[in-house]
């Protein structure tokens, strides 16, 4: 990953391969001029005060996310400018806000893949700046090369094109010595690795990352990390009773598993447990999914990473809070041995379950582990998972939908993912649609209604969530998995979506602040 270092230099004397800039539109009346952003005056002033007008001549207008490079002036000594895009001015004594900074930074260590080192002249006014930019550079940094090379056996990073990642980046403004900006950037270093990590499970094909392999990573991650670490394999969920996750798990040679990820603190006082979807590859079983809709389902198991990179983020953090965290992993493929619509299935919980399409599979899984992790009592549990092409329908493909049997629950969870830039909708739980999945042979069916269909699976969870328990239901099947061009600090294939989400609340448990 890039490497970040705070520094107090001027621009001008700074050894680099860039200096980046902020550039905005003039928030003036009528102005619509571009105006350079703080932290740039030492460039502007090596330009005679004259580098919006250049940058204007050169098509730049300040809209968020576009990028202009031009020439270094004479005397410096890094030989490139590169001026990213904050949208508009903030209004005076307003400063620009920590998600525009850091979609800026991303935009920017994107744009400098290859290069050895840049400087990042961005405003800064607090140490929560420095954190945002320096999140946005590993975010915005981050490439999957892990299966490109020249050679059959060459897959170090960038070895088909010659670029890896940027790999420094100096935060000017950023005090070396000073405990609040070094925590700001450890925090983030902390977060945005582990967010790639989510990232590079998700990019992994689906030949590679099998139920078995992901729950190695796992306990790889629990090695190093210092935590707790079960694996049920099939034989164990089987002895448990764990229907949903088998019968799921049954019609593929690749055999399910669930891992339980335990990271305790002596001083914590609250307890959260986080449960992730992981379907590896989701054919969609025996009602196998139409030709255009297989392509990216390796990314069906978002959920799952989302939950692992948060449990090790919070243990790199040292929180003081305990987080569980539960990953559901199975393949949906469809089989002789693969559960079929009209099955039956006796959960964990020992609730029976018709199954009516296989397709709803990630419901299943989920039922399990929900039921496991309230069986531990916790003070809540949230899940996460691409559950619904209903939730991309209602929300499109950036913002995940937010469940809960808790209205406050739901809107902490809502504020805490707008504090750290990830986009949330609070939904709603209809009981009317709760009628939908009646089953004349079962106590519930793994479908109901067509129409609000997102809302109906988070209906289906609540039944496997023990009773008393605050629990809240991440539907992030939107903004997952990119197919369309990077954009900010989001690369196109996986994103990491809820991982930030997820840390934030572990955060907030550990200083009594969640609930």
């Amino acid at each position: 990953m890039t490497a970040l270092t705070l520094s107090t230099a001027a621009a001008p004397g700074l050894r680099a391969d860039a200096i980046v800039i902020g550039v905005a539109k003039g928030a003036a009346p009528k102005s619509g001029n571009l105006v350079v952003a703080p932290g740039a005056e030492a460039v502007d002033k090596a330009y005679d005060g004259r580098l919006a007008g250049v940058l204007e001549t050169l098509g730049a207008s300040g809209a968020e996310g576009e990028l202009t490079k031009l020439p270094a002036p004479a005397g410096f000594k890094a030989p490139l400018v590169v001026a990213v895009g904050l949208g508009t001015e903030p209004a005076k004594d307003d400063r620009y806000d920590a998600e525009t900074l850091r979609r800026a930074a991303g935009v920017a260590a994107r744009a400098l893949g290859g290069a050895k080192k840049a400087a990042f002249a961005l405003p800064v006014g607090d140490s929560g700046d420095i954190g945002a930019i320096a999140e946005g550079v590993l975010l915005g940094a981050y490439s999957f090369d892990a299966y490109k090379g020249n050679g059959k056996d060459d897959r170090s990073a960038g070895a088909k094109d010659g670029k890896g990642p940027l790999a420094e980046a100096a935060l000017l403004g950023g005090k070396p010595r000073d405990a609040a900006h070094k925590g700001a950037v450890a925090r983030a270093t902390a977060v945005a690795e582990e967010l790639n990590r989510a990232r590079d499970l998700i990019n992994m094909p689906p030949n590679d990352l099998t139920p078995q392999a992901f729950a190695q990573v796992a306990q790889t991650a629990a090695k190093e990390h210092g935590l707790k670490v079960q694996v049920l394999d099939e034989k164990a969920l089987a002895r448990g009773g764990y229907g949903g996750i088998l019968g799921v798990g049954g019609g593929s040679a690749a055999t399910p598993r669930l891992v339980k990820l335990s990271y305790t603190n002596s001083k914590a006082k609250k307890h959260l447990a986080l449960v992730g979807k992981g379907i590896t590859y989701d054919s969609g079983g025996i009602s196998l999914k139409p030709a255009g809709h297989n392509e990216t389902m390796k990314c069906d198991m978002s959920g799952a990473a989302a939950v692992f990179a948060a449990v090790v983020a919070a243990a790199r953090l040292g929180l003081e809070v305990n987080v569980t965290g539960w990953l559901a992993l199975a393949e949906n493929m469809p089989s002789g041995t693969a559960v079929r619509p009209g099955d039956v299935l006796r959960m964990y919980s020992g609730k029976t379950v018709e199954v009516l399409n296989t397709d709803a599979e990630g419901r299943l899984v989920l039922a399990d582990a929900l039921w496991a992790a309230s069986l531990e009592k916790p003070d809540a549990i949230v899940d996460v998972a691409t559950l619904t092409g209903a939730m991309v329908l209602a929300l499109g493909n950036r913002t995940f939908g937010v469940m809960a049997n808790d209205d406050a629950f739901r809107t902490a969870i809502v504020e805490a993912a707008e504090e750290v830039g990830e986009e949330s909708w609070p939904m709603p739980l209809p009981e009317h649609l709760r009628k939908g999945m009646d089953s004349p042979t079962a106590d519930i069916a793994n479908m109901g209604e067509r129409m609000g269909g997102g809302l109906v699976a988070g209906l289906f969870l609540r039944e496997f969530v023990g009773e008393g328990i605050t629990w809240a239901h991440l539907d992030i099947a939107g903004p997952a998995f990119n197919e369309q061009g990077p954009f900010g600090y989001t690369p196109k294939g996986g994103t990491g979506s809820g991982v930030r989400t997820l840390v934030r609340l572990a955060e907030l448990a550990a200083v009594g602040e969640l609930g």
